[in-house]
């Protein structure tokens, strides 16, 4: 069986939705239509003025971009290298602190893990920083400077 046919309303009357003559561009006479800006084209034609300006540009009083970025990269790895040290004291005093008072053997034998942790991650950092400061000397401009 199916459904009941129910009879669809219809409505007459009231005021259309839509005027018959409506201007979808707004003030502009009804046969013109709306410039469009092209801002393709604006963006595209200001990125190639801003890579051509850039090319002209003076380098004489720049750096190499190489050695700027060792240098920034020796600054930073000397700021980690001086708090990773302070957090490795820190936190290996406190290592020490539970091992020496502690009276239960499972703190005693987990904070010689961890000081053991601390101890590691230490020595690999400052492995990094003699590796940087000592050894890349000898490989610059890609060849074996020794």
């Amino acid at each position: 069986m199916g459904l009941p046919a129910i009879p669809i309303p219809t409505f007459t009357g009231g005021k259309p939705l839509k005027k018959a003559n409506s201007n979808p561009t707004g003030n502009q006479l009804p046969g013109r239509k709306k410039p469009r800006i092209p801002y393709q084209n604006i963006i595209m034609g200001a990125a190639a003025f801003a890579y051509f300006f850039a090319l002209q540009t003076n380098q004489v009083l720049a750096t190499d971009m190489w050695s700027k970025a060792e240098s920034i990269m020796k600054d930073v790895y000397g700021k980690i290298l001086g708090i990773s040290t302070i957090a490795a004291i820190v936190t290996a005093s406190v290592a020490l602190l539970l091992m020496n008072f502690s009276k239960s053997g499972k703190t005693v034998d987990e904070s010689r893990a961890w000081l053991k942790r601390i101890a590691i991650s230490w020595v690999v950092l400052n492995g990094l920083g003699f590796i940087l400061a000592y050894v890349t000397p000898f490989f610059s401009d890609g060849k074996w400077n020794g």
